[in-house]
């Protein structure tokens, strides 16, 4: 796992470190010190850690006037042992519901398992995006199935057309105006 880094080709668009309102904002990142791991597997020094013992991230692009954020994750997100909705919620997403960020982009390629528990902090981050939405892409199927199981398909989009579009190949613009488009179907539908 250690060299998964976060997708780095909008760099030149945003960078977390470098944005005032970004909870991220100053960090200083290692390129030859790897400190984090998820469980004995070490991970990219790249990765944002927030306070989870085995769920990382990385806000690859936040757009203020737009309101949404790209985020990519790495790791177990597991909120039945460590809570990890509650660390998400607490120290990033309300950090930027609180700027005015009401869409939301996960990228989960990299996220292995997913544990439930309680719902709470999901309709909290729900309830206060107003007319935004939560979209997953490129999940694995047994996590989006353990998202079901867990009846967060209230809360989050997943699946189906989410994943069909490459989103490395888009500007992040284009990104958010095709997930956009495809939510507001599925709504309207």
């Amino acid at each position: 796992m250690h060299d998964i880094e976060p997708h780095y080709n909008w760099r030149h668009h945003y960078i977390a470190s470098e944005d005032p309102d970004s909870p991220f904002y100053g960090r200083e990142y290692s390129e030859i010190y790897f400190s984090n791991a998820v469980y004995n597997y070490l991970i990219h020094p790249q990765w944002d850690e927030f306070g989870s013992q085995t769920l990382y991230l990385k806000i690859l692009y936040c757009d203020y006037e737009k309101k949404f954020a790209v985020i990519e994750l790495i790791g177990e997100w597991n909120d039945l042992l460590y809570n990890d909705i509650m660390y998400l919620y607490r120290e990033v997403l309300e950090v930027l519901v609180d700027r005015g960020i009401q869409h939301f982009l996960l990228i989960g390629e990299n996220v292995l398992n997913f544990h439930a528990d309680g719902d709470d902090y999901y309709q909290e981050w729900f309830d206060n995006i107003e007319d935004g939405w939560i979209v997953c892409l490129n999940f694995r199927e047994h996590v989006i199935q353990d998202f079901v199981k867990a009846r967060l398909d209230y809360y989050l989009a997943f699946g189906g057309q989410f994943d069909a579009f490459n989103w490395r190949a888009a500007h992040p613009d284009q990104l958010f105006d095709r997930i956009n488009e495809l939510i507001t179907k599925r709504l309207n539908a």
